[in-house]
Order: C-alpha cells, then structure tokens, then sequence
C-alpha cells in the first residue's frame, strides 16, 4: 500500500466524522491533523482521538502512530487565539 497523502487522510477522517473545520499536513510518513467537531463535545482529549481513530477505521492502521492530533469543538476553535490558528507545526 502506498503512503496516503494529508488529501487522503483529510478524506478518511471526513468520511467518518462530522468536521467544522478539517485541515492535515503531512509528509507521508508523518501527519498533523487540526480536526474541529462538533462530536467532541464533552468528549476527554483521549475519547476525542479514540473516536478520530474509529473514523480512520482499517485504512490507516499502520501510519496511525505517526498522526498527531489537535482536536477542538467549535466553541473551542472559537475561542483559541488566531495566531494558533495559522501556526504551522514542523
């Protein structure tokens, strides 16, 4: 199987989860989603990546350790200052 690319992972993620906002960089190998859902609402940071992995399902089994999250509710997103909204994680 071929490396997905953060287009790919960006589709899977919203296949299985209703996102606001969805937006994954990534070199292939490593990824960084920013996902805002309105699912994650009273959701642990922890059953928020439990239910991210649940939407990626069998397709991403083997890359999912190399998928870093930041997982909001729109109210959060909202609130959270618009420089982290634009800062770039390398």
């Amino acid at each position: 199987m071929s490396d997905p690319t953060p287009a790919d992972v960006e589709r899977y993620i919203a296949q299985g989860l209703a996102c606001e906002q969805l937006a994954v960089e990534g070199d292939g190998r490593h990824f960084f989603a920013t996902i805002v859902s309105a699912e994650f609402e009273g959701l642990s940071r922890i059953a928020r990546h439990q239910r991210v992995y649940r939407a990626l399902g069998d397709r991403m089994r083997e890359q999912i350790h190399a998928l870093s999250m930041k997982t909001l509710t729109p109210a959060e997103y909202a609130a959270a200052p618009a420089a982290s909204a634009t800062h770039h994680h390398h």
